[in-house]
């Protein structure tokens, strides 16, 4: 591969697994804080939005923001390659369980006589260990599929066309994520049927892909402001693709 003007060079990840880059923390911390906030924030609401001639259409809150951890993973993936992006799922996901942990702690806690807000704090941040355990189990396999994706067709495509790999990226991991989530959720319980649990399924999926290809010119400025100033372009070439490792 040559490098072209005004590009940083291409170089493979293995040879960069001493460096210190400049804004990864920060790519990791947002990474990090969208997991949360859409958890806290999003998953338990059932918004509306008007839709000429359909009229008003539900939809969970969280998918308005969920769906940017898959473009800060296409940025991680596509900067800093594979094994930094496997590290900050790994955050990810202990960050969500430890949340899950603190939520159950505190609701659990018995209130103080004169505090009238239990039932309502319950309601927010009590959670269902069926929701918990499938929202985790799918954002770690979605997130990881993701990244493996990106990353072998930025190998394949000779670090060609950015927007076909962050958007067939997104579409294999957001369809795994939703693959696992609703069924393993919502399958069986009362009053979703599995034709409902199929329609919420594609339905969310492909909002969730629609959000990533409306975001791509924010990806497309973000990766291309990051290699810039971190002077890479990071090819998993030799990369372990396993899920299961701590070392860069």
């Amino acid at each position: 591969m040559t490098q072209q003007a005004g590009k940083p060079a291409p170089v493979a990840a293995r040879d960069l697994a001493s460096r210190q880059f400049r804004y990864y923390d920060f790519v990791m911390a947002a990474f990090v804080a969208i997991i949360l906030l859409s958890n806290v924030l999003g998953a338990g609401k059932v918004a509306q939005v008007w839709l000429p001639g359909i009229g008003y259409w539900p939809f969970g809150a969280g998918i308005l923001f969920f769906p940017v951890s898959y473009v800060i993973g296409d940025v991680l993936t596509e900067v800093y390659g594979y094994a930094r992006a496997r590290r900050v799922i790994w955050a990810g996901t202990a960050a969500v369980l430890f949340m899950a942990f603190m939520s159950w702690v505190v609701v659990a806690l018995p209130p103080a006589p004169d505090w009238q807000n239990q039932a309502a704090y319950q309601t927010i941040f009590g959670q269902v260990p069926r929701i918990v355990l499938a929202s985790v189990c799918a954002f770690w396999a979605g997130e990881f599929v993701n990244s493996y994706v990106l990353a072998r067709m930025k190998l394949l495509t000779q670090g060609r066309m950015l927007w076909a790999r962050t958007i067939g990226s997104t579409v294999v991991g957001e369809g795994i994520d939703s693959l696992i989530f609703y069924p393993l959720a919502f399958l069986g319980a009362a009053g979703w049927t599995s034709d409902l649990v199929l329609t919420v399924l594609l339905t969310q999926w492909a909002l969730k892909v629609g959000w990533e290809v409306v975001l791509t010119p924010v990806t497309y400025a973000v990766i291309g402001f990051l290699k810039r100033r971190e002077g890479v372009d990071v090819y998993d070439r030799g990369t372990e693709f396993t899920p299961f490792a701590a070392r860069i």
